[in-house]
């Protein structure tokens, strides 16, 4: 394989869109997990400072509380590690905000201090995979601790009720695993499940197979793979997160196998078959099981590794430390590996720039709470400016409908401090239960919940506040998206080449150990959770640079031959290391 990247010619501006910006998706099969679970979490605070008579301090109890978004697709052993992280980050981010706003009062360095806490944030989030809600709610609540009255002498109070409110939510967030213990790991399982049916259901069409070089309806049948090895690797990664390997985890990882065996063999694969599978595992249902332990573990390489260690893996244990099973170093309760810092630099200058920009030139319009423009411009920024402007044109649209929807509200909420908190927490199930439909229609119900919180201090006029609101609105998308076009990400061509290059050493050492006449125990496996994961990483790389601007033309049709070949070499992993189980799905 040369060293040398090669050299491609520049491509034209790309076109941002419009059409299905605004579409609708299907809610997520856990939306109401999190809707509950943050009316919980900030409930009881919130009413518990109502009843004391103490609602102006429910700014720093909420701190904690909203703690309770993250982490619900990971299995609970790693859950409880990631949500204690992600209370103790929050406590050093309201620090922060706190002792900086006791120390000044002065808006422009509080503008500074917010706009390096919301690059802090973003690039922390990305660095350690947290996923949603992502950074958005630290960059919230820091922000608005800024440009709140303080001094040193509450600070660590203020901490106390936000680490009580934290601690809250941690069990808020644990307490389902007392009834549905491997429920995440079920999850992500019937996700593979029903990704490797759809991609079986595209192989097989009313004309025949689709070949595997590519054929009729090449570009869905591609997506449909990429998307079904996805799914079957973060199924992986949450069953070695999960810990000890009882028999319902055993069972699952039957399961798992077998839609690996759809992605190796889609001809001789039922996709109804696996579809029932996955309706099997709502609930609270035995797990079906569809293989004996000992095939799975033979296909794992489990069994082996039982039996010369005595103990299962540092990646499965959930402990950090090198995994054998896909070569990556594992976060403490995290599922993804951590990714490189190098690339997060673009987008960290980007949140920084156009947060900072936001905060001023709201200042600069005599607004009397430039955090709202920073914390739209801080919620713009994803993985690229294509993604950065559909959130852009998103967050515009929802915001200004959730002004009309306080201008409607508030007359009930100012009946008294209990209605602000119930129509508070309304909002909050609200923005928790349709986000995942698409990220606007959880802001209509998001920007009169944000508006309401400013009142627990005291009732304030309607009109200014929602003045306000829509200029910051505006202000800080146009502005964070500028920020955006102007901070460019040239190295995301230059990942691509890595990635590929990752995933030629992947396959090249599969291939190897496919043709040895007896690899090493686990070598085989070790070989496929790699190039399984070389190329997840590569689908990602490749989606997120197509959707930059000023960007070389890219390597469109390497990506799709080093992908071809590589799910080519994993299907043949697959039958090498356990034809029976082949065998098994055939029948």
């Amino acid at each position: 394989m040369s060293s040398v990247r090669a050299r491609h010619s520049a491509a034209p501006v790309r076109r941002l869109p419009l059409a299905g910006v605004l579409r609708l998706n299907r809610p997520s099969d856990i939306w109401f997990k999190p809707a509950l679970s943050v009316v919980v979490a900030v409930g009881v605070p919130n009413l518990t400072l109502l009843a004391l008579g103490r609602l102006d301090l429910a700014l720093y109890s909420m701190a904690g509380s909203l703690c309770a978004l993250y982490a619900h697709n990971l299995p609970y052993a790693a859950r409880g590690r990631a949500l204690a992280w992600v209370v103790l980050g929050m406590l050093a981010s309201v620090a922060i905000a706190l002792v900086t706003a006791s120390l000044t009062s002065s808006a422009v360095v509080l503008v500074a201090v917010g706009a390096l806490l919301a690059a802090a944030h973003k690039a922390v989030s990305d660095l350690t995979r947290i996923g949603p809600p992502g950074p958005v709610i630290f960059t919230f609540i820091s922000s608005a601790s800024l440009f709140a009255p303080q001094t040193l002498g509450r600070v660590p109070g203020h901490l106390a009720l936000a680490a009580g409110a934290g601690a809250w939510a941690w069990l808020i967030g644990m307490a389902p695993g007392l009834v549905r213990p491997h429920g995440p790991e079920r999850r992500a399982t019937a996700r593979a499940l029903n990704a490797a049916a759809a991609y079986v259901g595209l192989y097989v069409d009313a004309d025949g197979p689709v070949s595997a070089s590519g054929g009729r309806g090449e570009a869905g049948h591609e997506r449909a793979r990429a998307a079904a090895a996805a799914a079957v690797h973060a199924a992986w990664q949450s069953l070695l997160a999960a810990g000890a390997r009882p028999e319902p985890r055993r069972a699952l990882e039957g399961l798992v196998v077998r839609a690996e065996v759809a992605l190796a063999a889609p001809a001789d694969t039922d996709p109804a078959r696996l579809r029932a599978w996955a309706r099997d595992l709502r609930g609270t249902n035995p797990v079906p099981r569809v293989a004996s332990g000992r095939d799975a573990d033979e296909l794992l390489g489990v069994e082996v590794e039982l039996a010369e260690t005595g103990r299962p893996t540092p990646g499965k244990s959930g402990k950090s430390g090198k995994n054998p099973r896909n070569g990556t170093r594992w976060w403490s309760g995290r599922l993804a590996p951590l990714a490189p810092l190098a690339p997060l630099l673009p987008l960290a200058l980007r949140t920084a720039l156009g947060c900072a920009l936001a905060g001023y030139v709201s200042l600069a319009l005599g607004v009397g709470r430039p955090y709202w423009a920073l914390v739209t411009a801080a919620s713009l920024y994803q993985a690229n400016l294509t993604l950065t402007w559909s959130r852009g044109v998103q967050r515009v649209v929802g915001n200004l409908v959730g002004v009309l929807l306080f201008a409607a509200v508030a007359p009930l909420a100012h009946l008294g401090p209990a209605a602000l908190v119930l129509c508070c927490l309304a909002f909050n199930f609200g923005a928790e239960a349709l986000i995942s439909r698409n990220y606007w229609l959880g802001s209509i119900c998001v920007t009169p919940m944000a508006l309401l919180i400013t009142e627990f201090t005291g009732f304030q006029e309607p009109a200014a506040l929602m003045a306000d609101r829509v200029v910051d609105t505006v202000v800080g998308a146009v502005v964070g998206f500028v920020a955006a076009v102007a901070v460019t990400n040239r190295r995301a061509g230059d990942r691509i080449e890595d990635a590929i290059a990752a995933v030629e050493r992947a396959r090249d050492h599969a291939a190897r150990l496919i043709a040895a006449d007896r690899p090493g125990p686990g070598a085989l496996e070790a070989a496929r959770r790699r190039l399984a994961a070389a190329l997840v990483e590569l689908r990602a790389t490749a989606d997120a640079a197509a959707g930059e601007w000023w960007q070389r033309a890219l390597p469109q049709e390497r990506v799709m031959l080093a992908e071809q070949a590589g799910h080519r070499t994993l299907a043949a992993t697959v039958r090498r290391q356990g034809p029976h189980v082949l065998e098994d799905a055939e029948a």
